[in-house]
């Protein structure tokens, strides 16, 4: 029996029903601590995610796609006065920074988060995602996306690779590239 595919939301700067698609922000924000605390990386609070969200969206180089699903047991139907949007659950979002780029006129994109719940995992939720963001980059004018992720997250790196992203420089048969990172 195969699920149906989640409802996707993307949530930017300047679009139509902003207000209405901002609402999911607070639950994406819970996501996002959820991500950190699942890989024991430090993490601020969900309120304070919730803020940043918000300001980062609205700079308008921010955008957050979302995955909703009805709850599996059918706890949708409790209070059916409620629009249908109500009784969804956040399953998975995705981050995409953009910025001018430097080699061509059109934009950079960082898939900066990715993120399904544990019990959606090889659901074809993070696949939902990733099509959505790659179709959402192009129509914002992005022509090159990168992201980094951990050697042993093989599902994910699975992911990458299944929708076109590669870890060798230059085609298949460069080199391998590396991400190197520091904090100040």
């Amino acid at each position: 029996m195969t699920s149906a595919a989640p409802q996707i939301t993307i949530i930017t700067a300047g679009s139509p029903t902003y207000d209405q698609d901002a609402s999911q922000l607070p639950e994406a924000a819970v996501l996002l601590e959820a991500f950190n605390l699942e890989y024991d990386d430090p993490t601020p609070d969900p309120e304070w995610l919730h803020e940043r969200l918000v300001e980062l969206i609205g700079d308008g180089r921010t955008d957050v796609v979302t995955a909703r699903e009805h709850p599996a047991h059918g706890s949708h139907r409790e209070q059916p006065d409620q629009p249908d949007e109500y009784h969804l659950r956040m399953v998975g979002l995705a981050v995409l920074r953009v910025q001018p780029g430097l080699w061509s006129s059109g934009l950079e994109g960082y898939l900066a988060e990715i993120y399904v719940v544990p019990d959606r995992r090889e659901s074809g939720v993070g696949s939902a995602l990733m099509d959505a963001l790659l179709n959402h980059a192009r129509h914002r004018g992005v022509d090159y996306m990168h992201l980094a992720t951990s050697e042993d997250d093989v599902t994910a790196r699975y992911l990458y690779a299944k929708h076109g992203f590669r870890r060798t420089e230059g085609g298949p048969d460069g080199p391998i590239m590396y991400v190197y990172e520091r904090e100040f």
